[in-house]
C-alpha cells in the first residue's frame, strides 16, 4: 500500500485530478510534500461537466507540469446517474450503492494513470479515494487500492522488470470529510477553486441536495471552517 505523501519530496507523481474537493486536496498535499506534479484528468462526459473547468483552474494555480485531460466517454455505456439520464439523488444518503455509482470508474481512472505514469517514467499515482464518509463506492476501498497496486506492477513493462515498483498514494483514505477539509486548509488549497456538486444548478450553483453536496457541507462544519461554497439551497 501507499507510503506517506512526505516520500513524494523530488519525485513525479501522477495525481487524478477531477477538480472536486477531494482529489484537489491530493493535489495540494502532494505539491506541499515536494513532488513533480503530473495530473490527469479524465472527461467521461459527466452530468458535472462543470469540474472540468475547476480541475483545470487547480491545475494553473499549482503549477503542475503537465495536465493532460483526456476524453473517455462513459456515457456510452450509461447505468448510472452521473452518466445517463437517471435523475439524482436529492433525499440523503441511502444505504448500500447509490445510483451515482459510475460502474468500475476508479478501475478505469486509476488504468489511465497508470499508463500516463509508465509513459512519464512515474512510479508514484495519487487519488482521492475515501473509505469513511463517501457514498459507499466499492472502488473507494481500501482492499481495492491495494488489489490495484498488485495489478499495476504486474501489468507493466517497468514492473516487470524490476526497473521500479508502482505505488497508489491514497492520503485520504481514512480520513472523515472534515479530516479532508482540514487537510486542505492546511495545504493552502482554496476550497473555491474546487467544485463537488453532481448536479449543478443551470445558474452554475451547488444545488445543496446531492450525496456529494450533502458531504461537502457537513465536512466544512464538522472541521468548524468557512464553506465558500454557494448552494441553491441549503437541505
Amino acid at each position: 500500500m501507499s507510503l506517506p505523501l512526505a516520500t513524494l519530496s523530488g519525485r513525479t507523481a501522477v495525481v487524478l485530478l477531477s477538480g472536486g474537493l477531494d482529489s484537489s486536496t491530493c493535489l495540494a498535499m502532494a505539491s506541499r510534500a515536494g513532488a513533480r506534479l503530473l495530473a490527469l484528468t479524465i472527461d467521461y462526459n459527466q452530468r458535472h461537466r462543470i469540474e472540468l473547468e475547476a480541475a483545470r483552474r487547480l491545475a494553473e494555480a499549482f503549477g503542475v507540469a503537465r495536465h493532460v485531460c483526456i476524453a473517455l466517454d462513459l456515457r456510452s455505456f450509461g447505468g448510472s446517474a452521473l452518466t445517463a439520464d437517471i435523475p439524482v439523488p436529492k433525499t440523503g444518503l441511502q444505504p448500500g450503492i447509490p445510483i451515482t455509482y459510475v460502474p468500475a470508474r476508479n478501475t478505469v481512472f486509476l488504468s489511465v494513470a497508470l499508463a500516463f505514469a509508465e509513459a512519464e517514467g512515474a512510479t508514484d499515482i495519487v487519488i482521492g479515494v475515501n473509505a469513511l464518509d463517501y457514498s459507499g463506492y466499492p472502488d473507494c476501498r481500501p482492499e481495492f487500492i491495494e488489489a490495484f497496486e498488485g495489478l499495476a506492477n504486474l501489468a507493466t513493462r517497468a514492473g516487470i522488470e524490476g526497473q521500479a515498483r508502482f505505488r497508489v498514494h491514497t492520503p485520504l483514505l481514512h480520513l472523515t470529510k472534515a479530516g479532508i477539509v482540514r487537510a486542505a486548509h492546511e495545504a493552502g488549497l482554496d476550497p473555491a477553486l474546487t467544485w463537488s456538486c453532481y448536479d449543478p444548478t443551470p445558474q452554475g450553483l451547488h444545488c445543496g441536495r446531492c450525496d456529494s453536496c450533502r458531504l461537502r457541507q457537513k465536512g466544512f462544519a464538522e472541521a468548524a471552517l468557512p464553506d465558500p461554497t454557494v448552494y441553491a439551497c441549503t437541505p
